[in-house]
């Protein structure tokens, strides 16, 4: 298995939806952290991910410290926009778990401040942007890290 996607508290329903569809076509895993911006039913989610939700590998979990009480002691590359190093030198390993925030404000401070070894940003080049899509961050994120791993 490549990559474990995390997605922490997510959104909107399309940019899951996506990204389960990304998950599935690396041979990523999926975890999802609660609480969700929507149910996981949501008709958007499903049209998305098209008929391809079935056949991913999905976690979900109750809560940030649930994930953490599982996980926290594993390979965390966590995205951030307070990341000081740039996602080209993160030193990918297979099996790493990427952590995104959810889309209106990111990953928690106190998680961003417990990991500052394994925070990165994806480089912005224009000062009229805050971020990037979530999907598009998860896709630059697992992609290049497939380049070094493979």
């Amino acid at each position: 298995m490549p990559f474990n996607i995390v997605l922490v508290e997510p959104e909107i329903p399309n940019n899951t939806g996506n990204i389960g569809r990304l998950a599935l076509a690396t041979g990523s895993t999926l975890h999802l952290v609660k609480p969700f911006g929507f149910e996981l039913d949501d008709k958007r989610v499903k049209r998305a991910g098209l008929d391809y939700w079935p056949h991913l590998d999905l976690h979900i979990y109750e809560s940030l410290e649930d994930f953490l009480s599982q996980h926290g002691s594993k390979n965390l590359v966590l995205f951030s926009s307070h990341g000081t190093e740039n996602h080209w030198s993160i030193p990918f390993e297979d099996g790493q778990f990427f952590l995104f925030g959810k889309e209106s404000v990111g990953l928690p401070s106190s998680l961003l401040t417990s990991h500052k070894k394994d925070l990165y940003k994806i480089p912005l080049y224009s000062d009229h942007v805050r971020s990037l899509n979530l999907a598009n961050a998860v896709g630059i994120a697992v992609y290049e890290g497939l380049k070094h791993i493979q």
